[in-house]
């Protein structure tokens, strides 16, 4: 059985979460607390060198990386339903969408950088929330024009940028981000959370406890 280095709040986590579930992939979760610092210990360290989660480990012992990376493979490995399009424009689209979310925004303001915040720069909670505030409202701007016309972020069926769009979401929501200027975006991310497979990704479903 395959087995995820998951935390129950990590974006990325999440975001595999929902991939696996839209597939129907059984896994098993291998909780790394980052709060704990575990991301740095030894048994992820040996699943993944940058000391992050999640890390996806297959029957094999292989050990494969990055979010994105571990949806591509899934794809490829469990063809149906295809959350990255085949056709060549769409899959760029929908690849620019996510990377909108993953590579521009989601850096910005992950734990990392909100430990860096306070260690270099001595930043309270109250300036923290306020980075975060910032950079989620600059990140979903643009996510908000890019939207494909359809019943989701990515067209007409639930696929990668919306397994990227909604742990965004419920970041946002957590951080009191206004959202009022994202409409579709909102729309988007209930149609998507209604979804069975969303719905039992869910950091309140897979919480520890």
């Amino acid at each position: 059985m395959l087995r995820l280095h998951d935390y129950w709040r990590s974006s990325a986590c999440y975001r595999l979460r929902i991939a696996l579930a839209l597939k129907g992939v059984s896994y098993e979760s291998v909780p790394i607390n980052l709060l704990a610092g575990e991301q740095a210990g030894d048994l992820n360290i040996a699943a993944n060198p940058q000391g992050l989660i999640p890390a996806m480990i297959l029957d094999d012992g292989t050990a494969l990386t990055q979010s994105l990376a571990i949806i591509d493979w899934l794809d490829a490995a469990f063809p149906l339903p295809r959350l990255i399009p085949a056709e060549p424009l769409a899959r760029a689209k929908s690849m620019a969408t996510a990377l909108a979310i993953v590579a521009e925004l989601h850096p910005l303001t992950n734990l990392r950088v909100q430990h860096r915040l306070a260690g270099q720069f001595g930043a309270d909670q109250a300036a923290k929330d306020d980075w975060y505030r910032h950079w989620v409202a600059q990140g979903l701007a643009p996510v908000e024009a890019m939207a494909a016309e359809g019943a989701f972020l990515g067209g007409d069926a639930p696929g990668v940028a919306d397994c990227c769009l909604v742990p965004q979401m419920y970041n946002a929501r957590r951080f009191a981000v206004p959202l009022d200027a994202f409409p579709r975006l909102v729309a988007f991310d209930a149609r998507a959370a209604a979804l069975p497979a969303f719905a039992a990704a869910h950091p309140d479903r897979v919480k520890p406890g």
